[in-house]
């Protein structure tokens, strides 16, 4: 069984397969972050609430029933954060057995670039996870909190949430530069010198 994003991929990707595959969409996200309490506990190391959005449930139902007869799960969500993710929320939310998931990514619609993705599979990369959620949670810390203050003050739709990702950047490079940073021993020039100025001083 292979898992796109896309329906429209997934009609296209089954005629070029052929009956020993089924091909499913999930329609993109299949989990969000919950509504309540922005959906993250951010008393617990902000860690994130995810739920099954009310118009997704019926796609997962359809999903595990035909992960049920699958011997094997090909994950070929986007090769970006979003699809790293999607393909992880998958893993997350199907219960889908390691050692019978693979992840799959090609860059053009066509036989052969699909199957030199299934004999070059890989696991979830969970740095771009990790990203993505990053990225989500800020999106909702920053971008619910401070969007209806510029709705406000400056101009209606626009979204304090745009710079999410600017903002990780910054922060990740500020951090990497604190972890590197090296105490070293200085002195104050300054006091040493009145020192010598008032040795001097009392010895003549």
């Amino acid at each position: 069984m292979v898992i796109v994003e896309s329906p429209a991929k997934a009609r296209t990707i089954e005629k070029f397969l052929g009956k020993d595959y089924k091909v499913k969409s999930s329609m993109g996200h299949i989990r969000d972050l919950a509504k309540e309490d922005l959906g993250i506990d951010i008393k617990n190391n902000f860690n994130p609430r995810y739920i099954v959005p009310e118009d997704k449930k019926k796609t997962v139902a359809e999903l595990k029933e035909e992960v049920k007869k699958a011997k094997t799960v090909w994950l070929a969500s986007d090769e970006d954060r979003e699809g790293e993710a999607i393909a992880w929320h998958l893993c997350e939310e199907l219960k889908l057995d390691k050692k019978t998931t693979k992840r799959i990514v090609f860059h053009e619609i066509t036989k052969d670039a699909i199957l030199y993705a299934i004999d070059h599979f890989r696991g979830i990369n969970y740095d771009l996870v990790n990203a993505q959620q990053a990225r989500r949670i800020l999106d909702r810390l920053v971008g619910f909190e401070i969007s209806p203050i510029l709705w406000r003050k400056l101009k209606p739709s626009l979204s304090a949430g745009r710079v999410q990702s600017v903002a990780v950047r910054l922060i990740v490079d500020r951090e990497r530069e604190i972890i590197n940073s090296r105490a070293l021993p200085h002195f104050v020039l300054q006091r040493f010198l009145m020192y010598l100025i008032k040795t001097r001083s009392c010895i003549s």
